[in-house]
């Protein structure tokens, strides 16, 4: 396909997502929203997906595994060598936080659209991170960084376990998405919890570093999302409460927090710009802190790329955070004013998951994939009807987002759009979420990093017997379709259905 060369601030930007599904989706539709030609690379058994047509060109990787293809740095320059594009942009996962990646990419002549190696390296590594934000000035969860990761470290470590204090936590100097975490609550677990949390921590990462932070219960995970440009400007874009989490994995996102204060907001945002400004941080970037009972705050970590939940941030501020990275990769100054919020927002990520067989990941065809429409509602997904859910990649098929003038109306609204969403031959996690959105501390927003544990200690149960309900509505959606079929053979083209209405009103979910 022919294309016109995109330009920012007088660069030639021509780009390549070096990522997949969704985001990789998010990233292409902003690029020609701008005006940038693009370049989307495939493995072999993502060949024909959503990411792929909405590329201008795409190249076709060899090989079968992750490794591979979407983390084979050799692989993915040489596509943007044989294509000609001139910028690189990693989304989230993937090779998005390797600061080798980043240095390569810049010693290949082209624009890194995301913050400099160096960057992403202080804030890498935690140990690092922290010592960084200590000096900074940026509160800092109490804890104690440990060198070394062989056997003999296990006994420092103990001595330190025991200055910081019970419960607490052992987390990964490399880590993220909960991977070489434990928590501690008495001295009699440590040995067999830190030896599980760096046997993890080296599947993970190749690093079995670990440090230990006190373990604040009852607290608040929120983070600032933060923007700077090469021309000395560095902003905050206000918070989101990612407080709901699953094996420390989030669920459900807001913005802006329920609990937060203008006063707080302002503290937290200008610790997150110091955060920023400590590393030379430039492109978008999410800090991360604990909201304790007390209204003390303290620096989690940093991510140093685009955020999944960043959505919510979008619809509260107006504020394309996409095109900014592409502005701002461009030497562009950044085009955000001041801080608006207005409204309110609410993530849920959709899941290819067995939520009440312990969230055990699932497979199989998307025979019915049909979001919810209307006013303040955004998919923002890489899949669509007819797709095969593989175990290849994460089961993530989707964030729906929905956006209303109050808190109370968002939940409303997302509420409607989960009882809408039908989705037939994969089992999702949509019953869960709607179970969520009905729970008494995520209405009244008194969530805290333990909620889920809290509200379903065995596990959740879904209210009513979902594989029947399933196979009712998948035979009313074939028998559907067929009528379809039927009434267009026969020439009847007024789309109106004869007889009972359809099926995903009969039989749609309904909640006492």
């Amino acid at each position: 396909m022919e294309t016109i060369e995109g330009r920012v601030g007088g660069l030639e930007i021509k780009v390549l997502v070096a990522n997949r599904g969704e985001i990789a989706c998010r990233i292409l539709r902003a690029c020609k929203e701008a005006g940038h030609p693009t370049v989307a690379i495939c493995a072999p058994n993502d060949d024909g997906s959503l990411f792929t047509e909405l590329a201008d060109e795409v190249v076709l990787l060899s090989g079968d595994s992750i490794a591979e293809t979407y983390l084979n740095q050799q692989q993915i320059l040489a596509a943007a060598s044989k294509t000609g594009a001139t910028a690189v942009h990693p989304g989230f996962g993937f090779l998005s936080e390797r600061a080798d990646f980043a240095t390569a990419v810049s010693e290949a002549g082209l624009v890194w659209i995301g913050p400099s190696a160096s960057a992403i390296e202080k804030m890498g590594d935690k140990m690092t991170a922290r010592q960084t934000m200590r000096a900074a000035g940026v509160p800092v969860i109490p804890g104690e960084e440990v060198d070394g990761d062989g056997e003999g470290a296990l006994a420092t470590l103990r001595q330190a376990a025991e200055r910081v204090g019970y419960p607490l936590l052992l987390k990964a100097s490399s880590g993220g998405g909960g991977k070489g975490m434990r928590a501690v609550h008495e001295p009699g677990e440590f040995d067999q919890a830190a030896a599980g949390a760096r046997r993890e921590a080296i599947a993970a990462f190749g690093d079995g570093r670990i440090y230990i932070e006190r373990l604040l219960s009852g607290s608040k995970h929120v983070e600032i999302q933060v923007l700077a440009d090469q021309h000395g400007r560095t902003i905050h874009l206000g918070e989101r409460e990612c407080s709901v989490q699953r094996r420390h994995q989030k669920v459900f996102e807001e913005a802006p927090g329920p609990t937060m204060t203008p006063e707080l907001r302002e503290a937290m945002g200008q610790a997150a710009v110091a955060a920023a400004q400590a590393v030379d941080y430039v492109g978008a970037g999410t800090v991360e802190f604990l909201l304790a009972p007390s209204g003390e705050f303290f620096f989690l970590e940093m991510n140093t790329r685009i955020q999944v939940e960043h959505p919510v941030t979008e619809l509260v501020t107006g504020v394309d955070i996409v095109r900014e990275q592409l502005r701002i990769a461009a030497g562009e100054p950044m085009s955000c004013g001041p801080l608006m919020i207005r409204g309110h927002a609410i993530e849920v990520r959709l899941y290819a998951e067995d939520a009440a067989n312990g969230f055990l990941p699932s497979i199989g065809p998307l025979a019915v994939f049909r979001p919810p429409e209307g006013p303040g509602i955004r998919l923002d997904t890489g899949v669509r009807e007819g797709d095969e859910v593989t175990p290849n990649y994460d089961p993530m098929l989707a964030k729906l987002i929905v956006w209303a003038p109050s808190r109370g109306e968002a939940l409303e609204k997302m509420r409607r759009a989960l009882d809408e969403f039908v989705v037939l031959g994969t089992t999702t996690n949509i019953e869960f979420l709607r179970d969520l959105c009905d729970a008494v501390p995520v209405v009244d927003g008194s969530t805290t990093t333990t909620t889920i544990d809290d509200l379903w200690p065995s596990g959740w149960n879904p209210p009513h017997d979902l594989m029947l309900e399933e196979a009712a509505l998948l035979a009313a959606a074939s028998a559907e379709t067929m009528g379809l079929h039927r009434r267009n053979a026969t020439g009847d083209s007024s789309g109106t259905a004869q007889g009972p209405p359809s099926p995903f009103t009969t039989l749609q979910r309904r909640y006492p």
